[in-house]
């Protein structure tokens, strides 16, 4: 059965850096994070995909978030820095493993004013 868990979350000020990571049981080709904040629909926040080694961000987190990872392990890092409190949210790590998408449960990052 496929596994992936994301560590890393935290409570940390604004302005402050967290770094989350993401393990995945299975060979990935895609590995993303997305977030849902209280009230809202979960978000595309970054994503990697290990063929040509592409990155890509959404608007709200570009400049500030940065994606990486190390495919033969199947592990995913997000380094988040310049925190803002509408950063605060369940972060999810996705993965493709070819035939279907797999989720995590979640880590919670609360960043406070």
């Amino acid at each position: 059965q496929v596994q992936v868990v994301e560590t890393g979350g935290g409570l940390v000020q604004a302005g402050g850096s967290l770094r989350l990571s993401c393990a995945a049981s299975g060979r990935t080709f895609t590995m993303e994070w997305y977030r849902q904040a209280p009230g809202k629909e979960r978000e595309f926040v970054a994503g990697v995909t290990w063929s040509g080694g592409t990155t890509s961000y959404s608007d709200t987190v570009k400049g500030r978030f940065s994606i990486s990872g190390d495919n033969v392990k199947n592990m995913a890092y997000l380094q988040m820095n310049s925190l803002k409190p509408e950063d605060t949210a369940i972060y999810y790590c996705s993965v493709w493993l070819g035939t279907a998408y797999y989720w995590g449960q979640g880590t919670q990052v609360t960043v406070s004013s």
